[in-house]
């Protein structure tokens, strides 16, 4: 009997080894295995796969993409305005295999990466540059990284500049500036529309200089419009005219006779 028992207990023990040797990857999952210290060619994946310990050692990479935090970061722009900014990164692994050999551990690289280039590459813009052309400034942002990034079989696709704090100073700066060019704007719109209605009034007094009937017609229809308000007062308005021939004849009667 015992001479029976010890095949039963290899064969059981063979059985469970080989259950345990079997792994299932996920569509989204790749395994790096090392093979007694060297890397396989391929990865393995998705399904199910073998592998054979301890001679292997399985690394499971995600194929999907990774979105990244970077937390904020204290930088001065090119006008020497000191900022916060932190920032969002979207990014994939495209080859497992370089992501395990090339790096200890390649989030963690790649999010210092990230606070350096964010450092670096914001700090060369000036603050109006970073408020307003923040969509330049992401290009720009994952242009280099994708490119520090393609060693390790890492593709950037995606960065976002989310939040830009600025000192208390600046903001109340900002807010006077941009209460200044409101003011401008106000004040270009008002001329603007004292030159039209000046030029609408010239046009309208040549017009009358045309027609001289048309300025007592005009008279009239003031007058009726005050009427209208059952106001009891009545203006006569007193033409220049009358007031240059009193001009002209207080001059004739002071001047000397010759």
């Amino acid at each position: 009997m015992p001479d029976l028992d010890l095949p039963l207990i290899a064969l059981v023990i063979i059985v469970l080894y080989f259950v345990s040797s079997i792994k299932i990857l996920a569509e989204y999952e790749r395994a790096v295995i090392f093979r007694l210290g060297r890397v396989l060619d391929l990865p393995k994946g998705p399904g199910v796969i073998v592998v054979l310990r301890p001679i292997d050692r399985m690394v499971r990479v995600s194929l999907r993409l990774e979105t990244l935090d970077v937390p904020s970061q204290d930088l001065v722009t090119r006008d020497n305005v000191t900022v916060k900014v932190n920032a969002v990164i979207f990014f994939r692994v495209l080859d497992p295999k370089r992501a395990i050999l090339e790096v200890t551990n390649f989030l963690y690289t790649t999010s210092q990466l990230a606070q350096t280039t964010l450092r670096s590459v914001l700090g060369e813009a000036e603050l109006d540059e970073l408020l307003s052309q923040r969509e330049k400034l992401n290009l720009r942002l994952r242009s280099v990284l994708d490119q520090e990034t393609e060693p390790w079989g890492i593709k950037v696709a995606k960065v976002e500049v989310k939040q830009v704090d600025l000192p208390e100073q600046m903001i109340r700066a900002i807010a006077r500036q941009a209460e200044a060019e409101r003011e401008r704007r106000a004040k270009v719109i008002h001329a603007d529309g004292e030159y039209q209605a000046a030029e609408k009034l010239a046009m309208a007094a040549e017009l009358i200089q045309r027609q001289p009937a048309a300025i007592q017609l005009r008279y009239l229809q003031t007058l009726v419009e005050i009427g209208a308000e059952k106001n009891t007062t009545v203006v006569f308005p007193l033409p220049l005219d009358i007031i240059a021939a009193f001009g002209k004849a207080l001059e004739a009667f002071h001047k000397p006779a010759a």
